[in-house]
């Protein structure tokens, strides 16, 4: 089972997602801070993670930096999730590291799909 690391502070975000990503049969594990997504990408090894950029503790461009800085890490997909859709944060959100970004609230067949390229899976 594909499991994806989810770094997201608001509840209701995390309720929402986890539970349609369940639904698609990915295995799906929580960090509430930049701090934790961190500690969580090292000691869960997720396939993907899915990163929120604003954190409490360490936001998601520099939590995104540790892990990609990270030899045994730097090679999982992440996707920024963002609130913020205006061109220059998703600038910032690739050159921290990201491989993909995606706005909220998520459109889950947009985000499946990137999901999906970014695993090198076809499921479409």
């Amino acid at each position: 089972m594909t499991k994806i690391l989810y770094v997201e502070d608001n509840e209701d975000n995390v309720y929402m997602l986890s539970r349609r990503l369940k639904r698609k049969g990915f295995d799906i594990v929580i960090a509430v801070d930049g701090e934790q997504g961190v500690e969580m990408a090292s000691s869960e090894k997720p396939d993907l993670i899915l990163m929120d950029l604003s954190l409490p503790k360490m936001d998601g461009w520099t939590a995104t930096k540790h892990i990609k800085g990270n030899d045994e890490l730097k090679s999982i997909p992440i996707i920024a999730l963002s609130a913020h859709a205006m061109e220059e944060h998703k600038k910032r959100a690739l050159e921290s590291g990201c491989n993909d970004y995606d706005t909220k609230p998520v459109d889950i067949d947009r985000l499946l799909s990137k999901i999906s390229k970014q695993l090198g899976t076809n499921d479409d």
